[in-house]
């Protein structure tokens, strides 16, 4: 079980959501879904699929800037605060500090090229050549990830 203690605006801001998200929905079983998840946000206890719902919620407001139109700035960043706690923003941020620790290996040498790459929608890749290394670091949804790194 992730436990998830939210207090203050964070609190706010997420049960909010889900509970916007909660008045759109079409399906019966999902508004139970959510109505489930307001009250595990409320009591601070997030199981594993409260927990992937919640981040799907989370994720949908802040891509579609709604947390930020109707929250501001601050709101923005309670809920990207809390993203970051949850499983799937927990693994965003460790394949970070992975692909930026690998990339480490260009530290001091000549850069030599960039290059972006639109591969899919909404995914990238950024190449870049220094010092005789080229390491290719793929863009998505899912996160980032170091696909290549070499000669």
């Amino acid at each position: 079980m992730t436990e998830l203690a939210l207090r203050g605006e964070a609190r706010e801001v997420v049960l909010a959501e889900v509970q916007a998200v909660r008045a759109h929905a079409q399906d019966e079983q999902m508004r139970q879904r959510l109505a489930d998840l307001a009250a595990a946000v409320d009591a601070g206890e997030i199981d594993g699929e409260e927990a992937e719902l919640l981040e799907s919620v989370l994720e949908l407001g802040l891509q579609t800037g709604r947390v930020r139109a109707y929250y501001g700035p601050g709101g923005e960043q309670a809920a990207l605060g809390t993203l970051r706690k949850l499983p799937r923003g927990r693994l965003r941020g460790e394949t970070a500090a992975e692909v930026s620790q690998a990339l480490q290996t260009l530290t001091g040498a000549t850069l030599d090229g960039v290059r972006i790459a639109a591969v899919a929608p909404g995914a990238f890749t950024l190449s870049i050549e220094a010092g005789g290394l080229e390491a290719t670091v793929r863009l998505d949804a899912t996160g980032v990830r170091l696909t290549s790194l070499g000669t």
